[in-house]
């Protein structure tokens, strides 16, 4: 999309069509514009509105009804943060006492709603003209949030009353490739860093995949999923961090369209548990898979101990109980569970039998700790069969195994 197509996207006839169509529906795209340019709508306009159908419909994943009403690029939506983590990005910065964020890459807007939707002052920029100007149609609703196409790193921040600062450096190439050098973000996150000596509330949205080694001592690292889908990593500092720096995985569980019932749960490293080493031994009655959020964060450990069971490996994230893990007090578990059925070295002729004999034919298949695929095995086992079973393919003890489990609950 160009500017003389937003133009007309914006005009009254262009937003009267784009309310006018009907939820996007990939069968029927061809059908509805013949329909379109049968009509006489201006074939930009047409191409522009149904294009825009498509990118809400995938963004809805993420925003849920607030989708229907914005404008989208494909890289926004790819880089939009959900909804429901925007929204405890906005919380941090309200119970440090912000009242005004600068979001300095605001994409095109989903933390800058989030930020405006709990009454702070926001001034958002973006340097690509036409996302700038996609983020000041979607803050419309807002009229003291402030959008300008610029560079966020040139700011004022002191001359425009910025008492907290916000940015989600791009982390793909412009060819959609991902970027796992914290240098080559756009903007570099060590010039993001720089600027809590001018704002000491900073926080900085990056990649789940970013590494530890390299982290500024000063933050906290937060990894957070949704749904054990792992969105992101945050790094908070100043009053952003009230627990102070170290690394935590916030886990969060959603019910309802975008996540209009969540549940969250927090697990950090403690100071004085920062060498927590978890037991190994052999696999017991259950098995227990950590969510993604807590793996990055690296606090297998520390689900181990909460758990109360051991690692079935060294180097490997599952966990072993020979009990039923207590439920947490409140908010989700730290881990997904499984009843243990057997336990057999890796051998894929007994394996073949072993499945063979109890008549499976729909697998299940879970791996950690090998070079196995699942699509690999599970044409090599060519199961045929009306049971269905779980499996496992992992290292205990150093030594590959199959464990056959069954989901908990």
């Amino acid at each position: 999309m160009d500017r003389a197509t937003l133009s007309k996207l914006l005009s009254p006839e262009g937003w009267a069509l784009l309310g006018s169509l009907p939820p996007y529906d990939e069968k029927s795209a061809m059908a509805l514009a013949t329909r379109l340019r049968d009509a006489g709508v201006d074939p930009d306009l047409a191409a522009a509105a149904l294009t825009q159908t498509r990118l809400r419909a995938k963004a809805r994943a993420k925003l849920g009804d607030f989708a229907d009403g914005m404008l989208f690029t494909p890289d926004g939506v790819e880089q939009a943060t959900r909804l429901v983590v925007a929204a405890l990005h906005a919380r941090r910065y309200l119970a440090a006492g912000v009242t005004k964020v600068a979001d300095l890459t605001c994409g095109v807007g989903a933390d800058a709603l989030a930020f405006a939707g709990v009454g702070l002052r926001v001034l958002a920029t973006d340097v690509d003209e036409l996302t700038a100007a996609l983020a000041t149609v979607n803050l419309r609703a807002f009229p003291e949030a402030e959008v300008r196409h610029a560079d966020g790193l040139t700011l004022d921040l002191a001359a425009e009353g910025v008492d907290g600062v916000y940015a989600d450096p791009a982390r793909r190439t412009r060819g959609g490739r991902r970027i796992f050098d914290p240098k080559a973000y756009a903007p570099p996150l060590d010039a993001v860093w720089a600027l809590r000596d001018q704002v000491p509330a900073l926080g900085i949205k990056v990649g789940p995949g970013v590494p530890h080694r390299g982290l500024p001592p000063a933050a906290e690292a937060q990894w957070v999923s949704v749904d054990g889908d792992v969105v992101e990593a945050g790094l908070w500092f100043g009053p952003l961090a009230p627990e102070g720096p170290g690394r935590s995985a916030l886990v969060l569980r959603t019910r309802g369209d975008g996540g209009a019932r969540t549940t969250t749960r927090v697990l950090r490293a403690e100071p004085d548990d920062a060498d927590l080493v978890p037991d190994v031994g052999d696999v017991g009655a259950y098995l227990y898979e950590p969510d993604g959020a807590v793996i990055r964060a690296g606090l297998v450990a520390h689900a181990a101990a909460e758990l109360g069971g051991r690692l079935v490996d060294r180097t490997i994230a599952y966990v072993t109980t020979d009990a039923p893990a207590a439920p947490p007090p409140s908010g989700p578990s730290l881990a997904t569970g499984y009843r243990v059925l057997d336990v057999m070295p890796f051998n894929l002729k007994r394996l073949k039998a072993y499945l063979r004999e109890r008549d499976v034919g729909r697998l299940t298949i879970k791996k950690r700790g090998t070079a196995v695929t699942p699509e690999q095995l599970r044409a090599q086992l060519s199961p045929r069969g009306d049971a269905t079973a779980t499996l496992v393919l992992t290292r205990v003890r150093g030594a590959q195994h199959v464990l056959v489990v069954e989901p908990l609950g």
